[in-house]
């Protein structure tokens, strides 16, 4: 790797380790200067991720040797390809924007400093999987991730409902992480080596790959990404303050674990790329249906965050990892900028979540309004936005690829984003405020407009015109006619698909949910409808595992622990039988006879004598 291409990624890496040092450290109570140190911090970042993006080509690399166990060398280094490039500017590039919507957002909160420390150490986090050449050096950076995460999500520590929505985050982010470690040793075992391009050569050598690398590999992206089943962390995660929502959890974290599946694509089985591919798709339509139930704006972000997490997943188990991380890039223009609108919302309406108690938004906060219109129509992928070029070019590949039964999930997918989106923009911006706090909405500082004009009048419309230079050059070539199709024909299966979902879905749901005022008109016309959306049934599912399975074992584990540690190996064996010898030799040596001393001291001193000549 150049000198100057490394110097630059050195700077890319430790900048806002740096930063988090400073605010951690210095600046505690200093909010306001952390807050500005952090967003500074994160602009230069952005610089210097373009700098890499515009100069730099082809795959380079660079590593440092930091132990070694015979053959086996395990080192800290970077592979900087086409898709690092490209995951490391829209990281940073997104995450600078949503910098600058913290400081006005989190203007008032006593513990900015703590909060801005926490972003830039995790943007260090996130920074380090982009970069990482070997599996050891992302797993690393994997559990900072979660660790950066939990502190963020507890930010709001004092309240039971963020400090439980962070310790799920963590607990559902450690099962998954068992599989992924596990994955790494067997990788170790199989391939004596944990560096990407190393294990690359052996994939390519190899006849066929091992089922179980891929699946184990497999259970970290489905924790991180929030993948079925371990899905269920996310819409909790919502406990924290709304720029934590937007960076976190639809932009970079969840985004970090369909990067890795992409950079480890060569090592995953047909078995295992045909499950994540079903479960994508099933959990794309599933969430997005669900996304119909919810009345807090910002879980409703988050199940359409999990709607399009697995249709990115899908796009990894149909064989074009490309597509996927080109959904990412577009994802993460128009969903940062609906959390930012949401947490615009929110401000405006004096932190009122309900979107049954807002309405009428669209004169009060035109600008947000503009701005979270214009990323909804990118993510319903209304033609030659930003959301058209990738979420519709993964539903065309599983058409054109004979994938009947994925595309039509991705279908059905496809319309309940236009649903949600629909209903969404009829009760928060259109008809009449139906609250006090709405009545009374103002429009945002300059701080939290103007990330919102970048990533969504900017971003979310124009970024799909930028697509097909976005791509990684020939990485796509098994399916470029099919891209073709998509992006430049509006006659595409997948476009037709898009567009009857946006007059049946959107246009629907604007009319529909005007019928009833002050009320959800799913819930009040088919109650057993809403109720079956609405239910978690898989926390339901976990809950009944813990309770009547889990908590039984742990309890027969506890009673043997009781009784055979504790009871006999310190009880009698560690207590009973030490005394029960202590008695037994100071009856027998210990008798007041000065004859009986003397002779023990000689036969010691006669013993001491022989096993010192016999040597």
């Amino acid at each position: 790797m150049p000198s100057d291409i490394l110097s630059l990624v050195h700077w890319i890496l430790f900048l806002p380790l740096g930063a988090a040092a400073l605010s951690a450290l210095f600046l505690r109570r200093a909010g306001g200067l952390a807050a500005w140190l952090s967003t500074g911090t994160a602009f230069v970042l952005a610089g210097l991720s373009l700098t890499l993006l515009t100069q730099a080509s082809g795959d380079l690399t660079w590593h440092i040797e930091l132990a070694k166990f015979g053959s086996i060398s395990l080192g800290f280094g970077y592979l900087i390809d086409a898709n690092a490039r490209l995951m490391l500017f829209v990281v940073s590039f997104v995450a600078a924007w949503i910098h600058l919507f913290s400081v006005g957002y989190m203007k008032e909160d006593l513990a900015r400093g703590r909060f801005f420390a926490g972003l830039s150490i995790f943007m260090f986090s996130i920074l380090g999987i982009v970069v990482a050449d070997n599996l050891l050096m992302t797993f690393i950076f994997w559990e900072l991730v979660g660790f950066s995460s939990y502190m963020l999500i507890a930010h709001y520590f004092d309240k039971d409902y963020a400090a439980a929505a962070s310790k799920k985050a963590f607990i559902v982010n450690r099962v998954g992480d068992l599989g992924f470690i596990l994955g790494i040793a067997m990788c170790l075992s199989l391939y004596g080596t944990l560096d990407f391009v190393a294990l690359k050569d052996h994939a390519a050598a190899a006849k066929t790959l091992p089922v179980a690398v891929g699946a184990l590999l497999m259970c970290g992206f489905l924790g991180k990404s929030a993948q079925f089943p371990l899905h269920v962390w996310l819409t909790d995660a919502m406990a924290g303050p709304t720029p934590v929502s937007a960076l976190i959890h639809a932009a970079t974290m969840v985004a970090a674990g369909v990067y890795f599946m992409a950079r480890v694509s060569f090592l995953l089985a047909p078995d295992v790329l045909n499950f994540i591919a079903i479960s994508g798709a099933g959990m794309a339509a599933l969430a997005g249906f669900c996304a119909l139930a919810q009345t807090d704006i910002k879980k409703s972000l988050a199940y359409s965050t999990l709607a399009h997490l697995g249709i990115m997943g899908c796009a990894i188990g149909l064989g074009h990892p490309a597509l996927a991380l080109m959904h990412m890039a577009m994802h993460a223009f128009f969903k940062a900028t609906l959390f930012l609108g949401a947490g615009s919302v929110i401000h405006g309406c004096h932190h009122e979540q309900d979107m049954l108690k807002m309405g009428g938004l669209l004169k009060k906060m035109p600008l947000t309004a503009a701005t979270f219109i214009a990323a909804t129509l990118s993510n319903c992928a209304v033609p030659f936005l930003a959301g058209w070029y990738s979420k519709d070019a993964i539903i065309e590949a599983a058409y054109h690829d004979g994938h009947i039964a994925i595309f039509a999930f991705l279908s059905l997918a496809a319309l309940a984003t236009c649903l949600y989106s629909g209903r969404m923009i009829r009760l928060v911006f259109l008809g009449e405020a139906n609250s006090e706090e709405a009545s009374h909405a103002h429009e945002s500082p300059w701080t939290m407009t103007l990330p919102l004009v970048v990533l969504g009048l900017v971003y979310s419309v124009a970024g799909g015109f930028l697509a097909h230079t976005i791509i990684p050059a020939g990485s796509l070539k098994p399916i470029e006619h099919a891209l073709g199709e998509v992006a430049f024909h509006l006659t595409a299966p997948s476009t037709i698909v898009g567009l009857l979902s946006l007059v049946i879905g959107f246009f629907g749901a604007l009319k529909f949910y005007g019928s009833v005022r002050g009320a959800d008109a799913l819930q009040v016309v088919s109650p057993r409808t809403y109720h079956l959306l609405e239910h978690r049934w898989m926390d339901g599912l976990y809950r009944w595992y813990v309770d009547s399975v889990q908590r039984r074992a742990s309890e027969f584990i506890a009673f043997l622990d009781l009784l055979i540690i504790n009871g006999v190996a310190v009880r009698w064996i560690g207590g009973g039988v030490p005394a029960v010898l202590g008695y037994l030799t100071g009856r027998s040596f210990h008798r007041g006879q000065t004859r009986a001393y003397a002779l023990w001291i000689v036969l010691g001193s006669l013993f001491l004598a022989w096993f010192l000549i016999a040597r």
